[in-house]
């Protein structure tokens, strides 16, 4: 006997730049077995032009009932703690995009209780990295540092608190802005250092793991380089990304993880 899965249904938190491109991409790849059936929003206004058959939502409490196998967040980080244990009420698995929200052990403490009281998974994504997989696995023994070094173009650092301590227009060459720990580039820079997050709660966490930010007029992309050191042994890893169209602080690999999280999740081969 074959048994046979339901289509999933899905619901995104958010409608900026990195949804949008989620959307898009499942709707390029022609998913049968997959359904977005909600998309929460603060402005509906601003979101008119959601999946046909999505059920545009504003408030908590339209998540129950809609009988969802899993939610995304990409609506920036006050979203998480907003929308966060309701989704895990209302689905089995929450993907957080908006991981500088993590930041705040408190709001990361509050979900992890809210998905063991309710049997859910509280996801986190791999967002514009490679080799997550590998420094998480490596993580099972002592590491004994991870150094996360993220270079983009000067525009991309344009509008953030980096204009207060480098002259953007100015520089020539790539230049070192900032220096510190994952906790304090993500939440001095959400936008752009989010996904530091990612590396520090795959590996030695927050506190632990060190961050480098450059401005680099000559960087074709988004860059991150990752450096991981421990019992298991040395993986230095980089990875380029070409940056959303809609958003240059953004990466496309970012919406291309989270299209590969969903997809994985009917996938009969997981990869």
């Amino acid at each position: 006997m074959t048994r046979s899965r339901r289509p999933l249904r899905l619901a995104l938190i958010g409608w900026g730049a990195i949804n949008r491109r989620v959307a898009e991409l499942l709707a390029e790849r022609s998913h049968a077995d997959i359904g977005i059936v909600a998309v929460a929003v603060r402005n509906p206004a601003a979101a008119s032009d959601i999946p046909s058959g999505a059920k545009l939502i504003t408030t908590l409490g339209e998540l129950a009932g809609l009988d969802l196998d899993l939610v995304v967040e990409a609506a920036g980080r006050e979203a998480v703690g907003i929308w966060g244990e309701a989704a895990l009420a209302a689905a089995p698995s929450f993907a957080v995009a908006s991981t500088s929200a993590f930041c705040d052990d408190a709001l990361l403490d509050r979900l992890i209780a809210a998905a063991e009281s309710r049997g859910s998974q509280l996801l986190i994504p791999p967002g514009a990295l490679a080799g997550i997989d590998g420094i998480a696995a490596a993580s099972l023994l002592p590491l004994d540092e991870v150094i996360h070094r993220i270079v983009k173009p000067p525009a991309a650092w344009k509008g953030t608190s980096a204009e207060g301590l480098i002259a953007l227009d100015e520089i020539t060459e790539a230049t070192a802005f900032f220096s510190g720990t994952a906790r304090e580039a993500a939440s001095r820079f959400p936008q752009n250092a989010n996904v530091a997050v990612i590396s520090a709660l795959a590996g030695i966490g927050l506190d632990r793991t060190r961050v480098e930010l450059v401005a680099d007029p000559s960087a074709g992309g988004n860059g991150h380089e990752l450096s991981a050191r421990g019992a298991f042994g040395k993986l230095d890893i980089a990875i380029e990304n070409r940056p959303l169209a809609a958003n240059p602080k953004s990466s496309e690999m970012t919406a291309l993880g989270l299209v590969k999280l969903i997809e994985n999740r009917v996938r009969t081969l997981v990869r």
